[in-house]
């Protein structure tokens, strides 16, 4: 079965306060040469049949409408993903 996989992350503007605490325990567990750490969200939809140009739009306006809060959020990337 084919899927495709839809990112979220939050807009620039919009402080990450999860993204901050992830930074702050990467640095305590030494884990260095990192910059600003964002969090964001994936999400994997299951396709019945072939992922087509049409499922790709479908996906990114479910992304737009439902999967994202638009105010604070960008839909980054839906994309196809292979068949293992």
């Amino acid at each position: 079965m084919a899927s495709v996989v839809v990112e979220v992350m939050p807009k620039p503007e919009i402080l990450d306060p999860q993204g901050k605490a992830i930074s702050g325990g990467m640095s305590r567990l030494g884990f260095t040469g990192f910059g600003e750490v964002r969090q964001g969200k994936r999400f994997e939809l299951e396709v019945e049949g072939e992922v087509t140009d049409e499922v790709l739009a479908q996906a990114r306006e479910a992304a737009e409408k439902l999967l994202s809060n638009p105010v604070i959020e960008n839909v980054v990337a839906v994309r196809a993903v292979e068949e293992a």
